[in-house]
């Protein structure tokens, strides 16, 4: 979608008609509200997208895909951001399309809503097609099973956990629309892991905590003290870290150099009188190539041209220059080979046993199993569970996160 322009324009984007090789605007807007109208729902065709709610955002892509007289239509993950009243408007539609002969492919990890409208069911693990069988064969449990079963691999480090006191209290916080009534402690020493699906809101929830969005209530301590976050700066001075969930566009400026990358969170350490200290730059990001063991030709490579592992170490090196006491990581292993994890494993148990409080946001269930000292689930914005790492599976822990159970 193309937030600026309306739901006519939007549809048709790129197929427009034309009239003596004038684009035929009144040709747009009736077929546009034909295609609407087809679809059960009131909307006016001349409204620009950017003014609707997510839910009719999501309408007009429909539309956009019955445009082209599409007879499959993939949505993948569409409730995420949606109201319940919402979701019965897009069930309704899915169900209207069926019946005009669409065929639907639904990608969706919430159980329920694949019991409420699909009529065969398919579970993919790790790239593969573990099972399909129409909906009726089946049950919560069955899917879970079937979703569930790899091993804890030897990957992991043995935690030996010497938690110190509370170095972290969130209490209450809530975020209208993402997350709500969160509240949880972190020890000083433990890696304290989340858990949940798409649209549970484990990344937002950190996110707030670091100051990029605003929380609506709720009340944040570090170290028994009542703290105030209003930005990522503030989150930066009172010594939280956060690596985000998608490395390239959040976390690196990836046509910069390592160096570069490394010292910008904490860039005042290395300036003197308006200049930077470029030897004191030079020594400290050679250190920790070394000590986090980046593959690397030269400090001064672009970070674009490392590989996937050794662009979030950089991140990591970047945060641990800043000395933090509570480090939050957002899915810290997507993309990255086997190896490298392993690495990044042993890294995180060795910045806990230097008295750093871990937050591990991970839809990688094995490795929140295999790191997490408590795991935390949250479903549809609130938490719903939290479990000691010895009293966890991986069935009881689908099984909450899914609403199975």
């Amino acid at each position: 979608m193309v937030p600026e322009l309306d739901v006519g324009q939007n549809i048709f984007l790129g197929q427009e008609p034309l009239k003596r090789k004038v684009i035929d605007w009144s040709a747009i807007y009736k077929r546009a509200d034909e295609i609407i109208s087809s679809l059960g729902i009131s909307l006016d065709v001349h409204t620009k997208v950017k003014d609707l709610p997510i839910a009719m955002q999501q309408m007009v892509e429909i539309a956009r895909a019955i445009s082209f007289d599409a007879k499959v239509i993939a949505m993948d993950e569409p409730t995420s951001s949606l109201s319940e009243e919402e979701i019965k408007i897009l069930f309704n539609l899915i169900e209207r399309l069926s019946s005009q002969g669409k065929s639907i492919i639904y990608i969706s990890h919430r159980l329920e809503e694949i019991f409420e409208i699909a009529d065969r069911v398919t579970v993919m693990k790790d790239g593969e097609r573990i099972i399909t069988e129409r909906i009726e064969n089946l049950t919560k449990e069955n899917i879970v099973s079937y979703m569930v079963g790899r091993k804890i691999e030897e990957m992991y480090p043995e935690r030996v956990t010497e938690e110190g006191e509370y170095i972290l209290e969130v209490d209450g916080f809530s975020r209208e629309g993402f997350f709500e009534d969160i509240t949880f402690s972190l020890k000083r020493g433990e890696i304290l892991g989340f858990y949940g699906l798409v649209g549970a809101g484990r990344s937002e929830l950190a996110q707030t905590i670091f100051g990029l969005y605003p929380k609506d209530k709720g009340v944040l301590r570090l170290k028994g003290k009542e703290v105030y976050i209003h930005s990522c700066i503030d989150a930066i001075n009172l010594g939280i870290g956060y690596l985000p969930e998608d490395r390239k566009t959040q976390g690196l400026f990836l046509n910069m150099a390592i160096t570069h990358n490394m010292i910008i969170s904490s860039i005042g350490e290395f300036i003197n009188k308006g200049v930077l200290l470029k030897g004191r730059i030079r020594e400290k990001t050679e250190e920790y190539v070394e000590i986090l063991k980046i593959k690397t030709p030269s400090i001064y490579q672009i970070v674009n041209n490392l590989s996937g592992g050794n662009q979030q170490k950089v991140i990591i090196a970047k945060w641990l220059l800043t000395r933090p006491e509570v480090f939050i990581l957002d899915e810290p292993t997507r993309g990255i080979d086997v190896g490298t994890k392993r690495e990044i494993y042993n890294l995180m148990d060795q910045m806990a046993k230097d008295g750093i409080g871990i937050i591990m946001i991970s839809s990688d269930l094995p490795e929140i199993l295999g790191v997490a000292d408590r795991i935390i689930v949250m479903r549809e914005g609130r938490i719903v569970e939290e479990f000691r790492r010895e009293e966890a599976t991986e069935e009881i822990v689908v099984a909450k996160a899914t609403g199975a159970m």
